[in-house]
């Protein structure tokens, strides 16, 4: 793809509760972000039985809306939706930028933590002209460890338990991979976003894949679901140390009802 194009966004996500919730608070990482090769054009967030209280930037740069329930509510449904503009950049991201510095990335979380199952994943690397075609070595050996299989995971899981467990979603996938390249010696970061499938338009919910920081690249992305470096397809969203600093919605509420939660998300080219 050598010209720019435009992808439109709708993420919908409807919350039902069997009861009247009393009070409620959600943060939403749910806004994209530009870059070189990723324009946000426009981006609009709503909240029917509930309202925003405040967005920020994070240390992260993702921007954050602040989301209260309504009293007494007993359903909520947050709309997103915009256009983003596209260029092919094979992955590569570049230049480390914005709060937090790139030291930072080095540093392990519960999530990330490598282990002697990592550690063996690593010894059994081939060896590599550079650590661009190690990282690559590294997607593939990680694909071939832990299949991916939806509905068979745990939120909970970190990198060790995904390789004992040999089956995962995204976010497993990614956590093994920042895992093993913090272990290797190399800067590595979560990213939340949307991926286009070009065969429909109704989306599977919000994907996950790595950054590594490379010399003389700067940031590289790796999708080790699918084997390749995100493309233009890829609309990133918001990046952390893991899951925890980029998951889209998070939040608390009191009383005890029980909730169902609904999630439509559609992304489509638009004509120029």
């Amino acid at each position: 793809m050598n010209s720019p194009l435009r992808l439109r966004i709708s993420h919908v996500t409807s919350y039902d509760y069997d009861r009247a919730v009393p009070y409620g608070l959600q943060q939403l990482r749910l806004t994209p972000k530009s870059h070189a090769s990723q324009t946000v054009l426009s981006w609009v967030t709503t909240v029917d039985g509930g309202h925003k209280e405040l967005s920020f930037e994070d240390a992260h740069r993702n921007t954050v809306d602040l989301i209260s329930f309504d009293p007494g509510t007993t359903r909520v449904t947050l709309r997103c939706e915009g256009e983003v503009e596209m260029t092919d950049n094979h992955g590569i991201i570049g230049a480390h930028g914005g709060f937090m510095p790139l030291w930072m990335f080095d540093r392990v979380t519960p999530l990330t933590r490598a282990g002697s199952a990592c550690r063996k994943l690593i010894q059994a690397l081939p060896d590599s002209d550079t650590p661009l075609d190690r990282l690559h070595a590294l997607t593939q050996a990680i694909r071939d460890t832990v299949a991916y299989e939806a509905g068979r995971s745990d939120i909970t899981w970190g990198a060790e338990d995904v390789l004992t467990a040999g089956h995962g979603v995204c976010q497993d996938h990614a956590h093994v991979f920042i895992a093993c390249a913090r272990a290797m010696g190399v800067p590595a970061r979560y990213v939340s976003g949307y991926l286009f499938m070009e065969d429909r338009v109704q989306q599977e919910a919000t994907h996950a894949w790595a950054e590594a920081h490379v010399t003389g690249l700067g940031w590289v992305g790796f999708d080790v679901s699918n084997g390749i470096s995100p493309d233009w397809r890829y609309v990133r969203v918001a990046t952390g140390l893991d899951y925890g600093d980029a998951a889209p919605i998070t939040g608390t509420r009191f009383g005890s009802a029980t909730e169902t939660m609904a999630v439509a998300v559609e992304v489509e080219v638009q004509q120029q």
